[in-house]
């Protein structure tokens, strides 16, 4: 998690962002969140509330810039947790509850929570915005995508040498984002929860990139992107010419 430093100078993410929609066919803007010990100056603070942390993805990605606080997280106790955000009170129990009922549906086994990863420390705010128009260096981008599409982003995270050593994510989706923070690119099938609150596709899956290793991601997806529209037109002209089915 970054501290109260001094922002870097801004790096254009408005053209990354451009670069990541042309490769991917994104359907949403990618969204970008960035963790910090105290509000950025300048960053509008989010009024109102949202039943989950991954409900602000749906707002950024929807071309809101927003600051919460961790009090904007409480409805959410399974996102409280992954983002290491102590429940207050009023809120201790609900955590146990979900987990408990999510538990006796069949849906996960309680033994499987040691395992979520967490952030290392409490963020005293989380900012999400549009990639394009993000106000501060990002931790975590996020994508969503067709797998076809997604193909590309795991291939480019390959080349670059940021890939996780990790398998697919599955729920809770939110556990992406220090996943990647602590491995590399992660891919994420999502979670009923997460696709509910922010209208993902049932045809899309997340891909999530470390805001460190933008740059070289985005320069790897646009020689991988290349690189497979050659391959199709061999792959094309393959199997007409030796397919006799």
């Amino acid at each position: 998690m970054s501290g109260s430093r001094r922002e870097p100078p801004v790096t254009d993410w408005q053209s990354i962002e451009e670069r990541l929609q042309r490769a991917l066919g994104l359907r949403q803007r990618p969204v970008a969140v960035a963790f910090r010990a105290e509000p950025p100056a300048g960053v509008p603070r989010f009024q109102g509330s949202e039943p989950s942390g991954c409900s602000f993805w749906r707002l950024a990605a929807t071309g809101q810039t927003i600051c919460t606080a961790p009090a904007d997280h409480y409805n959410c106790p399974i996102g409280s947790y992954t983002h290491n955000v102590p429940l207050p009170p009023e809120h201790a129990q609900e955590l146990e509850q979900t987990l408990g009922l999510m538990a006796e549906v069949g849906y996960i086994r309680l033994e499987e929570v040691p395992g979520i990863p967490r952030l290392p420390a409490t963020p005293g705010a989380v900012v999400y915005a549009p990639l394009g128009d993000m106000p501060v260096e990002p931790d975590v981008v996020l994508l969503a995508g067709r797998p076809g599409r997604v193909m590309l982003a795991q291939e480019a995270a390959i080349r670059a040498g940021i890939a996780a050593a990790t398998p697919l994510l599955g729920r809770p989706t939110c556990m992406a984002l220090p996943a990647a923070l602590a491995s590399g690119v992660v891919l994420s099938t999502g979670c009923i929860g997460n696709r509910v609150y922010t209208d993902v596709g049932e045809d899309e899956i997340y891909v999530a990139i470390p805001g460190r290793d933008l740059g070289r991601f985005a320069d790897a997806l646009d020689e991988i992107a290349g690189a497979n529209a050659v391959l199709e037109d061999y792959h094309r002209q393959r199997r007409q010419q030796l397919s006799t089915g």
